[in-house]
C-alpha cells in the first residue's frame, strides 16, 4: 500500500472512444481498470508506538485504487473493481475513490464479509525501525474475489487492466482470479502487473515467489523493483538479470529507487537501440504485442522467437522525501498515462519519475497529480536539467507557475 524518442501508440483505441464515466456510473469503456483490495487506514495524528497514540485521522489505502484515483485525477477513464464490505468503511471507501472520478460501478457489496481496515505508525517504514502496521483484512469482502464473484465482463472492458501481486496473496480464490485474467488469449486488453511483493502476506517466501513469477509471465506489462527481485526471487546482478529471469512480458519495467528506472521492451517504434544495437521496431505491432488493428495476440508466447530488447534507462530526480508509502502506485500510474498518450518510453518513464515525487514529497500515500502541463514540462527538459531537478514538499506549487529551470525545486 500502498530522452524523448519518437511517439508511438502503443495501446489501440477503441474504434469509437467512449465519453468519460461519471464518479459511480458505469461508462461504455475505460482506459485503465484496476482491480484489488482497498482499505480504510487509521493513520495517529502524533507519533510514536500505536500503544501509545490516543488518536488517529480516516484515511484510505490500496495499491490499486491509490493507480486508480492518480489516473482519473489526471483525466483518464479509470474504473476500480474490488469488494467491500455492506458497512460505513466499505461506504466510504466507494464514496472517496469515486471523488477522483473513478468509475465505481463494478465494485460488489458483501452482507456477509467486512470491509478491511488497517492501522499504522506515523512514521515511515524505511526511516523507522519501530515503524508499525496491523491490519485487519483476514475474512475481508475483498478477499472473496474469484472468477464467479466479480464481473468479468468489466474488466475486459478496457484498453488496460492492471492487477498487482497483492490480490494474489489474499486468498486462493483470489490467485485463482489473478491466474484466469493473465491467462493469455485472444481479444484480451494489455495486461499490467505491478508485482508489489508484501512478505507480511505471504507465509511462504517460496511459494510466494514461484507464483509471482508465474503471474508475471502472463503479463504484457510488468513493473517490478530491482529489491523487490532479489526479496521475492533471489535476483542480484541488476536489471538485465531480472530480465533474463523474466524475458515473457512484452515490456518490463525495472525500478531502481534514487537510481531511476530501466525499460526493456520488444514495442516497436519507440527509436531506441535494441541490445544488438540495431533500432528497434518497423511500428507493425502495437505496443501490448498485437498486430495493429488485430487485437489477436498480446504478449508473447513462452517459447516463441522473441526480437531484441530496446533498453531505456531515465535517472530519476532528487527527491526530498517525506514518506515513501504510495510512491511505487504513483510511478505505475504515471507510467501507464504516458503509455494511454502514446508517449515514447523515455517520457512514461519520466511521468512515473514525477508522480512518484510528488507522492515522496507528502506525508499521505495518495494525493492529487500534478497538472499535466507541469509534468510535460519537465519531462520534456534536456537531460543535464533533468538531472539537476531537485524536488521537495510545496514543489508542484511552486513549478506550476513558473518556467522549470532544474533549479533547486
Amino acid at each position: 500500500m500502498s530522452a524523448t524518442d519518437t511517439a508511438a501508440a502503443t495501446v489501440p483505441a477503441p474504434a469509437q472512444a467512449p465519453a468519460p464515466a461519471a464518479a459511480g456510473e458505469q461508462g461504455p469503456g475505460a482506459e485503465v481498470v484496476c482491480l484489488g483490495e482497498s482499505m480504510v487506514t487509521f493513520v495517529p495524528q502524533t507519533t510514536g508506538r500505536l500503544a501509545d497514540v490516543p488518536a488517529f485521522t480516516r484515511a484510505i489505502g490500496g495499491a490499486e485504487s491509490n493507480v486508480a484515483c492518480a489516473l482519473a485525477a489526471a483525466g483518464h477513464r479509470a474504473r476500480w473493481v474490488s469488494r467491500v464490505g455492506a458497512d460505513g468503511f466499505g461506504e466510504h471507501l466507494v464514496d472517496a475513490i469515486a471523488a477522483y472520478g473513478v468509475d465505481t460501478s463494478a465494485v460488489t457489496r458483501d452482507p456477509a464479509r467486512p470491509t478491511g481496515i488497517y492501522f499504522r505508525t506515523a512514521a515511515d517504514r524505511d526511516a523507522d525501525a519501530a515503524f508499525e502496521v496491523v491490519y485487519y483484512r483476514a475474512g475481508s469482502a475483498a478477499s472473496a474475489m474469484s472468477p464467479h464473484t466479480v464481473p468479468l465482463d468489466a474488466l475486459r472492458d478496457t484498453r488496460v487492466l492492471h492487477v498487482t501481486g497483492i490480490t494474489a496473496a489474499l486468498s486462493p480464490d483470489c490467485l485463482a482470479l489473478l491466474r484466469t485474467l493473465t491467462e493469455r488469449r485472444p481479444g484480451r486488453p494489455l495486461v499490467s502487473f505491478d508485482v508489489n511483493y508484501r512478505a507480511s502476506l505471504w507465509p511462504d517466501k517460496a511459494a510466494a515467489g514461484e507464483v509471482l513469477l508465474g503471474l508475471a509471465r502472463g503479463a504484457d506489462l510488468v513493473f517490478v523493483g530491482e529489491d523487490e527481485a532479489e526479496t521475492a526471487w533471489g535476483i542480484t546482478g541488476g536489471p538485465q538479470a531480472v530480465r533474463d529471469a523474466l524475458p515473457e512480458p512484452t515490456t518490463l519495467v525495472v525500478k531502481q529507487g534514487a537510481g531511476g528506472g530501466t525499460v526493456f521492451t520488444r514495442e516497436p517504434g519507440d527509436g531506441a537501440r535494441t541490445g544488438d544495437g540495431s533500432r528497434a521496431g518497423d511500428g507493425s505491432r502495437t505496443g501490448d504485442g498485437s498486430r495493429a488493428g488485430d487485437g489477436s495476440r498480446t504478449g508473447e508466447e513462452p517459447g516463441a522467437p522473441r526480437t531484441p530488447d530496446a533498453v531505456i534507462h531515465e535517472p530519476a530526480p532528487r527527491v526530498d522525501v517525506v514518506a515513501p508509502v504510495g510512491a511505487g502506485d504513483a510511478f505505475a500510474a504515471g507510467y501507464l498515462s504516458g503509455l494511454l498518450r502514446g508517449l515514447p518510453v523515455a517520457g512514461r518513464l519520466r511521468q512515473g519519475h514525477l508522480l512518484a515525487a510528488n507522492v515522496l514529497t507528502v506525508p499521505a500515500d495518495l494525493t492529487t497529480p500534478p497538472p499535466r502541463a507541469l509534468t510535460d514540462r519537465l519531462a520534456a527538459l534536456d537531460a543535464p536539467a533533468w538531472q539537476g531537478l531537485a524536488l521537495g514538499p510545496g514543489w508542484t506549487e511552486r513549478l506550476a507557475g513558473t518556467r522549470a529551470s532544474g533549479a533547486g525545486a
